[in-house]
Parts: C-alpha cells; structure tokens; sequence
C-alpha cells in the first residue's frame, strides 16, 4: 500500500486497483544499493497493456489559481534514478513520472477530460517518459537541485495517464 500520509500515492493507487491494473507499491523509505552505488527507490512498479512495463515516481501537484496551474518540476536524482531502474530492469520496463494534479478550482475541472476523485479530493494524473523529460529539461534550482519542462515542452510530451497504463 502506498504511504498513508502521501493523498497523491492513494489516489493513483486506488485508480489503478479501480482499472484492475497490477502493481507492486515500493517502499520509497529506503534507498537501493546497485553496483556499489545509491540509487532512489520509485513508487510503484505497474504492469501495463499498453506500452512496456512501468517503474512509477508520482509527483504531486496543486493547482492554485493565478498561479502555475502546470507545475512539473523535479529532482535530477528523480529522473536519474528512473533511468538507472530501466537498466537494471531491463528493455520490458520504462521509467515514468506520473504527476498527480490535485484539482482546486471548478475552471481546473473543465480543464480535463478525466479526472478521479478520493475522499472529497479531485486529481488529474499525466505521464511523460523519464527518457523525454531528461532531453527536455532545464535546470530550475542549483541549490535544490531541481529541474522542470517549459510549459509548452510539458504539454507536448504529457500524456493522459490511461493513454500509458
């Protein structure tokens, strides 16, 4: 089950056990050790029929009126690490970042075409490949060592997440 505390892990998995998709939900407590080094655990591990195997990081994001509405930043360590899990898993699997929109305002709900609700709580989920995200990223913060997409490149290689799943 995903970490209790984290309402943007419950909510994809409850979508995928409503889709009947499986999954294996990692404890992203702990970090892996491979080839001697250190690498971030993903969130969950979803077996799709769509597309190759999933190794799942979700990010959580609120949208707040007047503000970024489309919020995609992340770690470097986050997309390296999804990097470093397709090889050790191998050519079956494709590391993805699946971002969890909690929708806030009825001008977001229009936004979508599908969106999910838990308990009381409205999420929109994208999916852009660990692969396209790293060709396209710039750097956000060199302290924080974040990264995220330009507007225009997130909404060309997002994809609704049922369209990947």
């Amino acid at each position: 089950m995903a970490k209790h505390c984290n309402h943007y892990d419950m909510a994809f998995e409850q979508l995928l056990r409503l889709i009947r998709r499986p999954y294996v939900s990692v404890n992203e407590t702990r970090r892996a050790l491979f080839q001697d080094s250190s690498i971030k655990s993903m969130d969950f591990v979803v077996y799709s029929q769509q597309s190759a195997n999933l190794l799942i990081d979700v990010k959580g994001r609120r949208s707040q009126p007047g503000r970024n509405r489309w919020e995609n930043w992340t770690t470097t360590d986050d997309i390296s690490s999804l990097m470093q899990w397709e090889q050790v898993f191998g050519h079956d699997f494709k590391g993805l970042l699946v971002f969890a929109y909690e929708l806030t305002s009825p001008q977001d709900l229009a936004e979508h075409l599908l969106f999910w609700e838990l308990r009381g709580r409205r999420y929109a989920f994208y999916g852009v490949w660990a692969g396209d995200y790293a060709r396209k990223m710039r750097r956000r913060s060199a302290r924080w060592q974040t990264v995220a997409l330009r507007a225009h490149d997130f909404r060309e290689i997002r994809r609704p997440l049922l369209e990947l799943l």
